[in-house]
Formats: C-alpha cells, sequence, structure tokens
C-alpha cells in the first residue's frame, strides 16, 4: 500500500475536503449516489483510490435507499461507513436513517443541501433543517446534526461525527450546503490513522454482528419489535440516551455578543455572511454580534436564552422560509424579540440584506 504524508496542508473545495478526511481518518467504507451539489465527494474517492492505500471501499449504489441500507450493512458489522448526498436525495434515504436510529446503529449521512422543495434547484439552501433536527424518518428518534460554516470544518467533522455516532450508537449527519460544498479554502487535513483490524472492532462494539451477545448467540440489530411494552421500553431507553446527548454533545460559538443590543443567530454558510453583516452594522454604529449552532440537534437552546438575556433583539439569518428560527423562539421564550430574515429557491443573501432586515425589522 501506499504510504501517506502525515499531515496536508492544500486549497480544496468543502466536498473534496469530507472525501480525503474520511480516507485519512481510517473510515472503512463509503456507499453514496452522485447528485449535485455534492457529486465530488464520490468524484475525489473514486480519483484517490483509497482501496490501494488504506483498503477503504468506495461503491457507487444504484440508489440512495440501496446507499443508506449498505451504510446500515456495513455499520451494524462495527465499520465505520458513511454516505452523502443532497436534499431529495437524503428524503430518500429517510427510512434507512429512522431503520438505523431504531436498532442503534452508528453510521454517518453528508448532505450538502439544495432549494426545493422537490427537485428543487442545484442551487444552495438551507432548507433541510426541519428534514435534519425534526427527523424525516418515522418515530420518535433523534440524528445527531453538525452544521460545518467552513471547508475546514468539513474535514474536521467527518471524525467528530464518527466519534459522537459510535460514542452513541447513534446515526449523525454533517448538514451543510452547496456554498461550503463548492467553496475552495485552505484546509489542513487531519493525520492518517489507520483502520481498525476485525479484532479490534470486536472488542470495541460488542454489540455488532460480528460480535456475540453475553449468552453467545449472534447479535441480531433491528428495529422491530412486535410486543408493544418492549417497543415502549426501548423508546424510554432512547430517550434517556438522546438526554444524555443534549446534556454533553451542544457545540456553538459566539462572536462579539458581550457589548451587542442585538444578535444574528446563524448556520453554516449563513453565519459567514452574518460575519460580514455585524462587520458593516458595527461601522455604522450599530452593535451586532453572532451566535452560531454547530451542533443543530442537539440544540444549543439554554445557551441561546442566555446570551438573548437583556438584548434588544434577535435575527434569525437562514437560507430557507423560517425553520430554525421556530427553536430560537422557543428556546428565548418572549423575552426579546425573534424575527427572521431568509432568501428562498437557493438565492444566497448578501450581508447588506441582512443589515437592512435587521433595522427594518427589529430597530
Amino acid at each position: 500500500m501506499k504510504k501517506m504524508a502525515e499531515q496536508e496542508v492544500t486549497l480544496m473545495k468543502g466536498n473534496e475536503a469530507i472525501a480525503r478526511a474520511a480516507i485519512r481518518c481510517g473510515v472503512d467504507g463509503f456507499f453514496g449516489y452522485p447528485i449535485t451539489p455534492q457529486s465530488e465527494i464520490i468524484e475525489t474517492l473514486a480519483l484517490d483510490k483509497p482501496w490501494e492505500t488504506t483498503g477503504m471501499v468506495v461503491l457507487q449504489a444504484e440508489s440512495e435507499v440501496a446507499a443508506i441500507n449498505m451504510v446500515y450493512g456495513a455499520a451494524g458489522a462495527g465499520k465505520r461507513a458513511f454516505t452523502s448526498s443532497s436534499s431529495p436525495g437524503v428524503a430518500l434515504m429517510q427510512e434507512g436513517i429512522t431503520y438505523m436510529a431504531g436498532a442503534e446503529i452508528p453510521g454517518v449521512v453528508v448532505n450538502v443541501q439544495r432549494g426545493g422543495p422537490g427537485l428543487g434547484t442545484i442551487q444552495p439552501s438551507q432548507s433541510d433543517y426541519f428534514q435534519a433536527t425534526r427527523g424525516g424518518g418515522n418515530g420518535d428518534y433523534n440524528v445527531i446534526v453538525l452544521a460545518p460554516n467552513s471547508v475546514q470544518e468539513m474535514a474536521d467533522f467527518v471524525d467528530l461525527a464518527f466519534s459522537l455516532a459510535f460514542k452513541y450508537r447513534n446515526p449523525a449527519m454533517i448538514l451543510s450546503d452547496g456554498v461550503i460544498g463548492q467553496m475552495m479554502e485552505r484546509v489542513v487535513l487531519p493525520q492518517a490513522k489507520p483502520r481498525r483490524t476485525e479484532e479490534q472492532i470486536k472488542r470495541e462494539c460488542p454489540w455488532a454482528t460480528v460480535g456475540r451477545a453475553k449468552d453467545r448467540k449472534p447479535n441480531i440489530l433491528t428495529s422491530l419489535e412486535l410486543k408493544p411494552e418492549a417497543m415502549e421500553a426501548h423508546n424510554i431507553h432512547l430517550q434517556e440516551k438522546y438526554a444524555t446527548i443534549k446534556a454533553r454533545e451542544v457545540r456553538y460559538e459566539t462572536q462579539q455578543c458581550d457589548d451587542a443590543d442585538y444578535v444574528i443567530v446563524a448556520f453554516g454558510s449563513a453565519a459567514r455572511i452574518a460575519q460580514k453583516a455585524i462587520e458593516l452594522a458595527r461601522a455604522h454604529g450599530i452593535r451586532v454580534g453572532l451566535f452560531r449552532p454547530i451542533t443543530l440537534w442537539p440544540f444549543p437552546s439554554g445557551q441561546i436564552a442566555a446570551m438573548a438575556t437583556g438584548k434588544k433583539g434577535v435575527l434569525v439569518a437562514e437560507i430557507n422560509a423560517g425553520q430554525m428560527v421556530e427553536d430560537v423562539r422557543l428556546a428565548v421564550n418572549g423575552m426579546v424579540p425573534v424575527e427572521h430574515f431568509g432568501r428562498l429557491g437557493g438565492i444566497v443573501p448578501e450581508p447588506d440584506e441582512i443589515v437592512e432586515a435587521l433595522k427594518s425589522k427589529l430597530m
């Protein structure tokens, strides 16, 4: 096998960073299907041929439904497996994702969002917030959702998503969008680490199909349970797990909030645009800060409530019709006004539009 450099600093797209980080993080397999604006993920994997360097499997499935079920099977055997798609493709994966949540199988899904509904457009959007954080499939379940706002975070969140997925035996999603997926930035890729051996997988994942239950019978991973009492007990277990994740895994960042009269709440590429909007606003004497949720689930409700205390208002900037704003309003709970600004159909807002929305809606 070819030896990879321990550290690589280069200029690349966000989608390329996802692929190359996965190779270096010892991921076992990728199963996906091309769709704009995320096709560079599978294209980069095909170009780099990791099966020659690390033994990583790269397979173009016949559909998104097939891809998520391949992740289900590989991850059920304790492998680090992931898939990637864009909005309508991820919609097709929802059945597999809820099956994985029910069976407590730790796979990773990358969603590089585009405008909708339906097939929509190939332009960027953030309109899959509800799909990701509310769970687009059936049942009471949650997916851990990470929202990168840079190409560097696209690379960094690959290992983080797998770490969280395996820590809690739960599906995790990297919720990006066409802006971050297609933009090019300087990236420091993670140091290469080896894939786990079969013995390591058996030791670290005793629940996997390659392992054995305590009574030495083969493990069976399924979301099906025909006895209502047993299904209720399993659901209670899941809810307790989700409560633990909420308590331990909230991630966010703030900028210039301490002296701010107003705060913009935004994630992903909208947060990048909001940074420039804050610069423009402060140049005109308007003191504005930024609160950026990094985990969209678990959502930083308590931290947003604390941040909003004493402010004059909060503006939620999204590239959608208003989705995260509902969670922000629940968090703020009427303490201060919360308004929304968004563009639809794949239109990416300009920073001065956000400033004007702040003035017209809150001042």
